[in-house]
């Protein structure tokens, strides 16, 4: 059995498979995109295990394999059928070295979709930050400021606010329970909202007005707008045995400012903002230079000059990022990304990639792989040749 199951995942049938479901997967998800913006597309149909067809209240089911499923499976087909038809001879070894540079190839790609961040940091001149946002991707930030100098933040990932129920973490003093996450929302009046509206939460500005559910964003220059409810829950200590609801709060970029309440005599401050990746070193824009093609408006050059700060290493230099030629550094790659309005800021994409060397390394690989069999091939032609010729 076992026999079996190893020769039909070694086997060339298993590759054809694989290879005609990716064509397709690639039709369809390229038909995708005339519904739904690029990124939803690439995560539903190639970033996934499985494509997701929606079955209304029933939930969802699967109904084709997904590109991470594809690519695991060509990963785990190729390694076997190598290790099922290795046979060392020298003669054979540029064939070796171009399946290992395609094992390696596949294993790069897989690990960069999985593993690889892509986040941004936009920067006014003078400006320090020590921290890239993600821009699809929020956490809720709930802030004790009762530290006049100093804030003290417990970011809580959107993962677990996807979830839903109770969160509880040792710097806060009560519990959070995730009433509702909206991915994409609208915030209105009550008086504007309709006759059976109702209030998004029981406190702050929640109270005053309602929530509408949106579905999420898909021409590709939108983006949601997330909205949270969340229920604040004091934490029984001492003798106390139960503890009475602070009341619900919704907490969205579109309320124009964080929602606060005081609890055991400090200001609390709840915040949904977009997800933070903090370094150990910061950025400082000193001076953006934006160059035009004479006579127009478009871009000939456009590029930030910062200064990086790493009491680690003892780093504080200047560098020049611009288009083409980003700044790595602590294994993140800073690429010039676009400026604002009026040139007022920059934004600098930041991409972390731990297996970014794989695509050149694989590259090589396959390369003298190639190169190396032809040597051979030509080799014994030639000798064949000589032969031929001498009778």
């Amino acid at each position: 059995m076992l026999r079996q199951i190893f020769d039909f995942v070694s086997s060339l049938k298993l590759t054809i498979i694989c290879l005609a479901a990716a064509l397709v997967l690639v039709f369809f998800g390229t038909i995708a995109q005339v519904y739904m913006s690029g990124h939803q597309a690439q995560e539903s149909f190639f970033q996934s295990i499985f494509v997701w067809w929606p079955a209304g209240p029933h939930g969802k089911f699967p109904v084709f394999p997904g590109g991470h499923l594809l690519g695991g499976v060509l990963l785990i087909n190729l390694i076997t059928a190598h290790l099922r038809r290795f046979r060392w001879t020298w003669s054979k070894f540029g064939i070796h070295l171009t399946h290992i540079g395609l094992i390696v190839m596949l294993a790069g790609g897989l690990f960069t979709d999985l593993f690889a961040i892509e986040s941004y940091m936009t920067l006014a001149p003078g400006e320090t930050k020590d921290y890239s946002e993600d821009s699809r991707k929020v956490e809720l930030a709930v802030i004790d400021e009762s530290d006049p100098e100093l804030d003290q933040v417990t970011a809580i990932p959107q993962g677990l606010l996807l979830r839903g129920g109770t969160i509880e973490h040792g710097s806060l003093p009560f519990r959070i329970i995730v009433r509702h996450f909206y991915q994409n929302s609208r915030v209105q009046m009550l008086d504007k909202a309709g006759p059976n509206a109702v209030p998004a939460a029981t406190q702050g500005v929640g109270s005053r007005v309602a929530l509408l559910e949106l579905p999420p964003a898909t021409a590709e220059d939108d983006i949601d707008s997330p909205s949270l409810v969340v229920e604040i829950v004091p934490i029984p200590t001492g003798s106390a045995v139960t503890a009475d609801s602070l009341g619900s709060w919704l907490i969205s970029g579109q309320l124009g400012a964080p929602q606060t309440f005081a609890y055991a005599g400090k200001t609390w401050r709840l915040e949904l903002r977009l997800a933070r990746y903090y370094k150990p070193y910061s950025l400082t824009l000193q001076k953006i230079t934006h160059e035009t093609y004479t006579g127009t408006d478009k871009a000939k050059n456009y590029a930030s000059r910062v200064t990086l700060v790493d009491p680690r290493r003892n780093e504080n230099r200047d560098v020049l990022i611009y288009m083409n030629y980003p700044l790595r550094y602590s294994g993140e790659t800073y690429y010039q990304n676009s400026l604002g309005k009026g040139d007022t800021t920059t934004t600098l994409q930041v991409v972390h990639n731990p297996t970014f060397v794989a695509p050149y390394v694989a590259c090589v690989i396959v390369g003298a792989g190639l190169l190396i069999q032809f040597a051979f091939h030509f080799a014994g032609f030639t000798r064949r040749r000589k032969t031929a010729t001498a009778s």
